[in-house]
């Protein structure tokens, strides 16, 4: 992975994987939404007395909670830091996958179905197998990652006397293609195959929605220019020829934005109108 003067590293990571940043917004049930009233209209009054509702508490955003690290080790959080940073690394394009929030994002994913393998098959036989028969491992990737840490870091420790994240960036770098390269043999997992995760996973927690823990202030969405998930450009449809300069958006902030005062109501969040329907059967 060296560094090249006419294409950064970052940028290469970003074309050479074929990522696009692209994000859908599911629409609600139509149960769900909002029943708008019309003006001058009253809205029919319900067949049974309805309580008073409190105040819909103040819900944070998705993607606003603190983060609490749900799978991976102080020891490995370090070492997925630093391993990302230098796939991803800062430079004058913007900041890198470290700042990003990656290894946060890759510890979330971790952490659920993705760690634990629920939608791949991890029973025998093993055997190495073709690129075309798909995953071939007893392991699921939380697995994966953990052994897969284990033994870079022994290979470091080995080789340089310090574990990986205590390297300086040429070492860091000469590891990393070792393990990528499969030239580093690990004893239980094919260092390619971790090479691998950490890679993909590295940019998709980049370009990944914010409310999955990575693409931290939309550093990612921002070095490329994608503008997130708003579906509606009413205002620019008839504007030819001129850039479409925006600050991103992601879920959260379309939440936000449903949750805002709309002709003088404010929208309920559709947590408080379950909530809400269900107080109405309990009583009923």
């Amino acid at each position: 992975m060296p560094d090249d003067k006419a294409l950064s590293r970052k940028l290469f990571v970003i074309l050479g994987s074929g990522a696009v940043a692209g994000a859908a917004a599911v629409a609600a049930p139509e149960a769900l939404r909002a029943e708008p009233v019309a003006a001058g209209h009253a809205k029919p009054a319900s067949p049974r007395p309805t309580p008073p509702m409190e105040h819909a508490p103040t819900l944070k955003a998705l993607g606003a909670r603190p983060e609490a690290y749900a799978y991976l080790t102080g020891p490995e959080v370090a070492f997925v830091e630093a391993a990302v940073e230098r796939l991803i690394p800062t430079d004058a394009h913007g900041p890198g996958a470290k700042e990003a929030g990656v290894a946060y994002y890759i510890d979330q994913q971790l952490a659920g179905r993705y760690g634990r393998g629920d939608t791949i098959y991890t029973q025998g036989p093993w055997g190495a197998g073709l690129p075309t028969q798909g995953y071939q491992l007893r392991y699921t990737p939380a697995e994966v990652y953990r052994l897969g840490i284990a033994a870079t870091d022994a290979h470091a420790k080995t080789a340089y006397g310090k574990v990986f994240h205590l390297l300086d960036g040429a070492h860091q770098d000469v590891v990393l293609q070792g393990v990528e390269s499969g030239a580093i043999v690990f004893e239980d997992v094919p260092a390619k195959t971790f090479f691998g995760m950490l890679l993909g996973d590295t940019v998709q927690g980049f370009f990944a929605d914010p409310m999955y823990g990575g693409n931290r202030d939309k550093i990612g969405w921002k070095t490329i220019g994608f503008p997130g998930v708003g579906a509606v450009y009413l205002e620019s449809v008839d504007k030819f020829n001129v850039p479409y300069d925006v600050a991103p958006v992601g879920i959260a902030d379309e939440m936000q934005k449903s949750m805002a005062m709309q002709g003088g109501a404010p929208v309920e969040h559709v947590q408080t109108r379950l909530a809400g329907r269900a107080r109405l059967r309990d009583i009923s």
